[in-house]
């Protein structure tokens, strides 16, 4: 079948291991499904796995993708939740040591057909299209996760959003606005601060520059760059959600002093269970809010997506057609 996979790493120079071609078509175990994938969405876990991050040397050559929607063998719309953990594990899924995205340990979802626990599967609603669903199991699965989850945001309290543009970041921004949150967010870029703005986001600013009000949470994704600022951005018992590290996850400045002499939370996150991508496609489909597409792309000029991304030339998700 057609596939997109990584056949080698190379941290400086990722998309020489990527090969657009062919890889034989998956089987499912007892209780898995086999999905045709209609569209999928890139993340930068892609790009990293193509560096030799969280993917080992012996698992190669990997189908890469985290996210899908498509049809199952009964003909049902499904969006597929990315996350496969220990059957047996009954806590929250996003605390299972054993678990790993679609693309570490199991064949991923840039190709015609993915294999999945069938317990993985979310019903897509036909107010979704394919690409909007597609776009949902990692990046806005996690931005559900760190506002409603994690970070416990309720109506009318004020969130700032770090490094508007990202797919996580876009999603915050819109699922913050459907849900009644006042949301500031930050970009060095003056063209994705407009967009942000088009977005649904309040007010945006400069990286770094003082708000006019203290914050109630910080969505917290860019790291060592945006660190100091988030935490002089919250008011007295404010918390940072934190998913992520962008731009490296080294802190000059940690700000230990103003942490606990304010009483500041910080919370980890990580992407989120089946159950809240349910919730998440329930959200979307009662609340009209959608998932901001940069640009869709047939999955054999996947190429293309994944040198835009690796050059940061990207304000939401790149989707992939099949």
């Amino acid at each position: 079948m057609f596939a997109v996979y990584a056949e080698s790493f190379n941290f400086d120079d990722p998309l020489s291991g990527l090969v657009v071609g062919e890889r034989p078509a998956p089987e499912a175990p007892d209780g898995w499904a086999t999905v045709t994938v209609k569209a999928a969405s890139l993340n930068h876990h892609d790009l990293w796995s193509l560096r030799g991050v969280g993917l080992r040397q012996e698992a190669l050559p990997m189908i890469l993708g985290c996210d899908a929607a498509g049809v199952d063998e009964d003909g049902n719309e499904v969006v597929v939740h990315g996350v496969v953990g220990d059957p047996a594990w009954t806590g929250d899924e996003a605390d299972d040591p054993g678990r790993s995205l679609l693309s570490e340990r199991h064949q991923g979802t840039f190709a015609d057909q993915v294999v999945v626990p069938r317990r993985n599967l979310v019903p897509k609603p036909a107010s979704l299209s394919f690409e909007e669903a597609a776009c949902l199991p990692t990046a806005w699965l996690t931005a559900y996760r760190m506002l409603f989850v994690q970070g416990a945001c309720q109506p009318g309290e004020t969130v700032l959003v770090q490094g508007a543009g990202g797919g996580v970041a876009t999603a915050l921004i819109t699922l913050g606005r459907a849900a009644g949150l006042t949301v500031l967010a930050t970009s060095r870029d003056e063209s994705k601060r407009q967009r942000a703005l088009e977005l649904g986001a309040h007010e945006v600013f400069e990286s770094g520059a003082r708000l006019p009000v203290k914050v109630d949470a910080v969505m917290e994704t860019v790291g060592k760059a945006t660190w100091a600022h988030s935490v002089r951005s919250l008011r007295p018992g404010g918390r940072i959600v934190i998913s992520g590290t962008t731009s490296g996850p080294d802190v000059d400045d940690a700000q230990l002093t103003r942490i606990f002499f304010l009483q500041l939370s910080v919370i980890g996150s990580t992407m989120g269970t089946r159950a809240e991508l349910d919730r998440l496609v329930r959200f979307l489909d009662a609340t009209g809010a959608r998932p901001l597409v940069d640009r869709t792309l047939p999955m054999d000029q996947a190429r293309e997506g994944f040198a835009a991304m690796a050059e940061g030339d990207v304000f939401g998700k790149i989707v992939f057609t099949r």
